[in-house]
């Protein structure tokens, strides 16, 4: 119940492009010198490495195995993300377009898919709760996600982040219209996730 709408898996056209732009920027000769850029080390090396496992692994419903890729992918994006200070330092707009968005984005999709994913395994694996366990799972693992989301928004004062969530939550809300529960809890979910980042916003732009 905790997957999303097939739509919004169209978010890897944003990914990419994203991960793509970063690309160019970073090898352009300007930018060889970046202090920004040379923080990334190999951690997106990793992460894309332990991405093209994932894909194979879970192509072949290996599962189980597909969890352990999927955090490889999740810990570099950490370690890459905490690197990289972002929405924590002040950089250029260049930066902030073309390093620091890029990043955060991708790395609010994996948090997303490191939830689903994992559900994932555990219904391969014979843990298929039914009825009203299943929808109480369903809205725990909700609620965590947000809160992930909104400490994201309120330490880092990252806005990239949270709106992932809120795509997700939208998503998860159109599939399971016919699930008033599961709906309504994604809808007060994503709300508060936009009001967390209109606050946010207004209150950085007051600084």
């Amino acid at each position: 119940m905790i997957i999303p709408a097939s739509y919004a898996f169209a978010i890897w056209g944003l990914i990419y492009l994203g991960l793509i732009s970063f690309g160019i920027y970073q090898v352009l000769p300007v930018q060889r010198e970046n202090p920004i850029l040379q923080r990334c080390g190999y951690f997106l090396v990793g992460a894309s490495l332990a991405q093209i496992v994932w894909v194979f692994l879970f192509q072949f419903e290996l599962f189980t195995l597909s969890v352990l890729a999927m955090l490889g992918i999740l810990g570099c994006l950490i370690c890459l993300y905490l690197n990289l200070g972002i929405s924590y330092e002040r950089v250029s707009k260049k930066d902030k377009w073309l390093v620091h968005y890029p990043i955060s984005i991708y790395f609010a999709w994996i948090s997303v898919a490191t939830i689903v994913n994992i559900a994932s395994a555990l219904h391969y694996l014979g843990w298929n709760s039914t009825g009203q366990v299943a929808i109480v799972w369903t809205i725990v693992m909700l609620i965590i996600g947000a809160i992930i989301a909104a400490i994201i928004n309120i330490q880092k004062q990252d806005i990239a982040y949270p709106l992932v969530f809120v795509w997700a939550l939208i998503a998860i809300v159109i599939r399971h219209l016919d699930m008033p529960v599961i709906a309504v809890t994604a809808g007060i979910l994503a709300l508060g996730l936009v009001v967390l980042v209109c606050v946010k916003l207004v209150s950085i732009r007051l600084k």
